[in-house]
């Protein structure tokens, strides 16, 4: 059996320690650390659970955040990530390790102090990202129930976009962002048509993902086909509509910096046409 080095303690459950083929791997392992020191070796069963952080800067940051947060919190979230990991169908971005297990230490302080964030983009996460939101259902159910906590519902959206994240291997802040944008966009079409969308309606599911592929399209800067006679003919038919959804437009590359490409205009008053008239034929 392969023996490890250890380089460095961070608690009881929690070493880093140098591997033959891998580099530095972080063990954990319930007693892994009790009583070593470094230059102590282990064996490489020692440990329930070993990850390879090859990034150096993602590694420093691990190690400062294991030494700040509970030993115990620290354990549930291996276990939680090491199930997302198995059950995510594809790779994850190691950043997660860190930003989730941050993510959840300040939401278990919060808890405990009695302060509650709501999160606004619960329903459209859930819409977004359904498998990771099953997995994010998953993680908050399994960290209430080892810490002894009732963590709210809206951080299981909280918890998916940390999932989405690792996944997409793209910035959170950038899938913040996404969510923020659509929600503003949202909240300007009910403003503009002087309706509240039906949240659990087809067409707003229809709506959201349009909304969500066409921030993706200009983002890669990528150009839909806009063909003349169907443009001429909807702006004809739903001046209105269109009108709005060139305001749309405008805010998109206001808060992307991007240009949004023509055909865009068309595909969004189609949404928003269907969405005034689905409205009118349900208030009669």
């Amino acid at each position: 059996m392969e023996s490890l080095q250890v380089l460095k303690v961070l608690n009881n459950n929690v070493v880093i320690a140098s591997h033959g083929h891998y580099g530095e791997v972080v063990v954990i392992g319930r007693g892994v650390g009790f009583g070593k020191k470094a230059k102590d070796l282990i064996q490489a069963d020692a440990g329930e659970k070993m990850f390879i952080l090859r990034n150096q800067k993602e590694k420093e940051l691990y190690k400062r955040l294991l030494e700040q947060v509970d030993e115990k919190l620290i354990g549930v979230m291996n276990d939680v990530i090491y199930y997302i990991a198995q059950h995510a169908g594809a790779p994850l971005n190691e950043h997660i390790h860190i930003a989730l297990t941050d993510h959840i230490a300040f939401a278990v302080m919060r808890y405990r102090q009695g302060i509650t964030v709501h999160n606004p983009f619960n329903y459209e996460t859930r819409e977004f990202y359904p498998r990771e939101y099953k997995l994010a259902e998953y993680a908050v159910a399994e960290i209430n129930s080892k810490l002894g906590i009732e963590l709210p519902d809206d951080e299981i959206g909280f918890v998916a976009l940390h999932i989405h994240s690792a996944i997409a291997d793209r910035p959170i802040g950038e899938v913040k962002e996404n969510s923020q944008l659509i929600s503003d966009l949202v909240e300007l079409i009910e403003r503009s048509i002087g309706i509240k969308v039906q949240r659990d309606s087809l067409n707003y599911s229809r709506l959201l993902r349009h909304l969500m592929i066409a921030l993706e399209r200009v983002r890669r800067g990528e150009q839909v086909d806009e063909p003349d006679k169907i443009t001429e003919l909807i702006k004809t038919e739903y001046p209105e509509m269109y009108s709005l959804a060139w305001t749309l437009i405008k805010v998109i590359q206001q808060r992307l910096h991007k240009p949004v490409y023509d055909a865009e205009a068309v595909f969004l008053t189609l949404h928003l046409q269907r969405i005034v008239q689905n409205s009118a034929e349900y208030r009669q």
